[in-house]
């Protein structure tokens, strides 16, 4: 009964179309921030580390290095704050969560391009 419930107020809030992207792609994610009144969409190009559970409570996880720095940033699938994702390259992995690229740096900290 109470499932039933929380799977109705979960089904209403997903989004109609979500981008098909995997584990080791690089995606562009605009992301929607409100600053007072006014509202700007800041892009985050980087490598997708991880998707984790599904339906409305899907988070997926990009890297990017920035000056040197790694930065890791999680966001919902499905909020609204997450305007659009692009898929700018295809990633070839063999693993569902790509934590060993924290530990590397330069080159090494690429993944293989898939080609169809």
């Amino acid at each position: 009964m109470i499932n039933a419930i929380i799977k109705s107020i979960e089904d209403a809030q997903l989004k109609e179309t979500v981008p098909q992207f995997n584990v080791g792609d690089t995606v562009r994610v605009h992301n929607h921030i409100r600053e007072g009144t006014r509202e700007r969409v800041q892009i985050f190009e980087g490598t997708v580390i991880k998707r984790q559970n599904g339906g409305a409570r899907e988070t997926f996880t990009v890297r990017k290095t920035s000056n040197g720095i790694g930065v890791e940033k999680t966001w919902p699938l499905h909020s609204p704050s997450v305007g659009d994702i692009e898929v700018v390259r295809r990633g070839k992995v063999r693993r569902a969560k790509l934590y060993y690229l924290r530990d590397r740096v330069g080159k090494a900290a690429k993944v293989k391009e898939l080609i169809r």
